[in-house]
């Protein structure tokens, strides 16, 4: 059995974070550290095909609560405090409906149980046309992608992927070809019957479009304790955006 990759701060009760697609748990490092200090045992997981863990065939969100489930008997944590992030936010709600007795509290930033359209075809071609020949240094890579993917953020967070594979060549983490044949599986709605009646807190960025008002009817159909709140001054990268603001109603939902 493999088991997913994870840096682990702190000590006290087990916050498991789950990044987005193409992302890592190294996106959660700042804030990571920040609950670490005050009282949480932080696992930033790197999910399948994702950051430094295993690349497999298998990707949709059963086989990745799985792996949710069999990280949590390794490291032998019972109670888990649960976030995840857009794609991880989808693990995440899977994982609580499947194992409700593993899972304390729930938390999920910027996306709903819906089903999603893929919307990522020129982040998915720019990565794919990257020519790792002609790259010397990451500056190489950004210019390439610049002509795909104009936001500097989103090449920025992207090219967190890159690493040297050898001494004079660089190459993704990312298992890039599992995750474009499988790409439809990312905006796949949580299953029709999944519930888990905890405490669920969902949480948006004030400007993005990923979680709409209306989205609460089926967020409490699945999660009849759900609540929402909207993080001022973010987008869909809302932990980022406004970290402090994120930090603090997290702390006020675990308290």
């Amino acid at each position: 059995m493999k088991i997913l990759y994870a840096n682990i701060e702190g000590s006290g009760k087990p916050f498991i974070f789950l990044h987005g697609f193409l992302g890592m748990g190294d996106n959660w490092k700042t804030l990571g550290n920040k609950f670490a200090k005050n009282g949480f045992e932080v696992h930033l997981v790197d999910q399948r095909n994702h950051g430094r863990s295993f690349h497999a065939e298998a990707f949709n969100y059963e086989v990745m609560a799985e792996d949710i489930k069999n990280y949590c008997h390794a490291h032998n944590l019972e109670k888990i405090i649960l976030l995840g992030h857009s794609m991880g936010g989808k693990t995440a709600m899977l994982f609580a409906a499947k194992y409700p007795e593993m899972v304390s509290k729930l938390i999920v930033a910027d996306i709903a149980p819906k089903s999603y359209p893929q919307h990522h075809q020129d982040i998915l071609k720019g990565l794919s046309s990257l020519n790792f020949k002609k790259m010397e240094t990451r500056e190489d890579a950004d210019v390439q992608l610049k002509m795909y993917i104009a936001d500097v953020s989103v090449r920025q967070f992207l090219l967190k992927n890159l690493y040297r594979k050898t001494k004079d060549q660089f190459a993704l983490r990312i298992n890039l070809p599992i995750l474009i044949k499988n790409i439809d599986e990312v905006g796949v709605a949580l299953p029709e019957e999944a519930k888990y009646n905890g405490e669920v807190m969902f949480m948006r960025g004030e400007r993005s479009g990923y979680i709409e008002d209306l989205d609460m009817l089926q967020m409490q159909k699945h999660f009849p304790k759900a609540k929402l709140i909207s993080i001022p001054k973010s987008g869909h990268w809302l932990h980022a955006e406004n970290p402090e603001a994120f930090f603090q109603e997290v702390m006020k939902f675990l308290i």
